[in-house]
C-alpha cells in the first residue's frame, strides 16, 4: 500500500471536525463506509451483508481513518499509536459477531502501521447508523510533533501479514 492507494478523506457531513488534536492526542469522528463513487455503503448485516462484506466495510472505514489522517497530520509517520477505536455494527438483532467485523479496519491498522497500529477496540451493535450504513469506527491516537519520524517508523506498511 502506498499514499495513492488511500482514498480522499471522506467529505464532512455537519458541524464537527472530521479530526481534532488536543495535545499530543488526535482524535477522529466516526466514519462509515464508501461505495465505490464515493457515497455512503449502505445495508444491514446479516441481511444485506454477510460477515465477510462487512469485514470488508470495516476495512473501507479504515482507509478513511488513515487519510484523515495523512490529510490532518501531514504525514503517517506522525502517528506514534493507535491507542482506540470504537467500532458500531448495524446489525440484525440475532447477529453476535460485531468483533469480527471490526477485525476488518484492526488488522488494516496493524499492517499498515505495525505495533503501532496496535490498540485497544470496543465493538458493539446498534439499531441503526447514520446513511444506513453497517458500521461506524472512531479513532483515538497518540501523535508526535511535527518533524523526521524516527527511523523504521515510516508509514509505509510493516511486514507483518
Amino acid at each position: 500500500m502506498t499514499r495513492a492507494d488511500l482514498p480522499p478523506p471522506p467529505p464532512q457531513a455537519g458541524a464537527y471536525r472530521p479530526a481534532v488534536i488536543v495535545g499530543n492526542m488526535a482524535y477522529l469522528s466516526g466514519f462509515g463506509p464508501r461505495d465505490a463513487a464515493g457515497g455512503p455503503l449502505r445495508g444491514m448485516v446479516g441481511r444485506d451483508l454477510d460477515l465477510e462484506a462487512a469485514r470488508a466495510a470495516a476495512r473501507n472505514v479504515g482507509l478513511s481513518i488513515l487519510s484523515v489522517l495523512q490529510e490532518t497530520l501531514g504525514d503517517l509517520g506522525r502517528v506514534a499509536q493507535i491507542v482506540r477505536i470504537t467500532g458500531m455494527v448495524y446489525a440484525v438483532p440475532d447477529f453476535t459477531e460485531h468483533p469480527k467485523v471490526i477485525d476488518g479496519c484492526s488488522q488494516l491498522l496493524l499492517d499498515v502501521l505495525g505495533e503501532r497500529g496496535a490498540h485497544a477496540r470496543m465493538a458493539y451493535g446498534v439499531a441503526s447508523l447514520p446513511n444506513g450504513s453497517p458500521v461506524a469506527i472512531d479513532c483515538f491516537c497518540q501523535i508526535r510533533p511535527r518533524g523526521p519520524a524516527p527511523a523504521g517508523r515510516s508509514w509505509r506498511p510493516s511486514s507483518r501479514s
